[in-house]
């Protein structure tokens, strides 16, 4: 209809209608709007990349499209690190006067007691990654291991005041039948109200089982699928009285990219 949005604000709108059981309309002349009916204005995105835009760190004004690389490599006043962070400097600044500040550094001299209790601080980072890696690479080598593509498909509770939800159909492994099911702000009352996003998700068994079986799962970019989720891995041990993990965080960047799989018909993952 010529109006124009961001992309941020139209993944925004539509997460809003998504969560309020509503159709989403255009803020300006209240027409319905969806992916399908709106375009993308080339014109004016070309246009727009071309315009002045303000540097966050300098207040300086470069075209939109080299702004990235500017705030990222470019601009002096940007915030960075000591190098010497590693054993323990909290010096934190703009990149101009990093060279001044590490030349006056008192971390370099400090004793090598002090050194290895900031070096224990950073290692004990490090070895929380490479449990996830390892833990990966042991979950390769297990006789079983399986990974189904899945679609998340909203739904709304019966309650008096219907809560949105979702749910993927059936699906089976280790001989067994499963459901996964997700909620929005861990089922937190009106999400719309909030600009904070997050996506919670449980795995349920929807089979009896006779004996314990202890399940790691985690949620992947599957190959139809454009989702930028991180590695999170959980572990639930399922019995015949306890056929439902607890709700984990689905680890998504921020709530930008939560929006934009609440505009979508489906979430789909792996």
């Amino acid at each position: 209809m010529g109006h124009l949005m961001c992309a941020a604000c139209f993944t925004h709108l539509l997460a809003d209608g998504r969560l309020r059981d509503q159709i989403a309309t255009c803020p300006n002349c209240r027409v319905e709007i969806s992916k399908s009916t709106a375009s993308r204005n080339l014109a004016v995105e070309k246009a727009a990349s071309e315009l002045p835009s303000e540097c966050q760190y300098c207040n300086k004004e470069f075209p939109y499209k080299s702004l990235d690389r500017h705030e990222q490599h470019e601009c002096q006043e940007r915030p960075t690190h000591c190098t010497y962070s590693r054993i323990g400097c909290q010096w934190h600044g703009p990149y101009h006067e990093t060279s001044e500040h590490e030349r006056n550094c008192l971390h370099p001299n400090k004793s090598g007691y002090d050194v290895m209790a900031a070096l224990e601080t950073f290692d004990s980072k490090i070895k929380e990654e490479k449990k996830m890696f390892n833990t990966l690479i042991e979950l390769l080598s297990y006789e079983k291991i399986i990974f189904n593509d899945l679609q998340l498909k909203p739904y709304r509770t019966d309650e008096c005041l219907h809560k949105l939800f979702y749910e993927t159909a059936r699906f089976s492994a280790f001989n067994q039948q499963w459901v996964v099911k997700a909620r929005i702000n861990n089922n937190q009352r009106d999400p719309h109200h909030f600009n904070e996003r997050t996506i919670t998700y449980q795995l349920i068994l929807k089979t009896k089982t006779s004996t314990p079986m202890s399940i790691y799962f985690f949620a992947l970019k599957g190959p139809f699928s454009d989702m930028k989720v991180s590695t999170q891995i959980y572990k639930h041990e399922f019995t015949e009285h306890n056929t439902e993990s607890d709700y984990y965080v689905l680890p998504l960047p921020d709530s930008n990219e939560c929006n934009r799989l609440l505009a979508n018909k489906g979430i789909n993952f792996r």
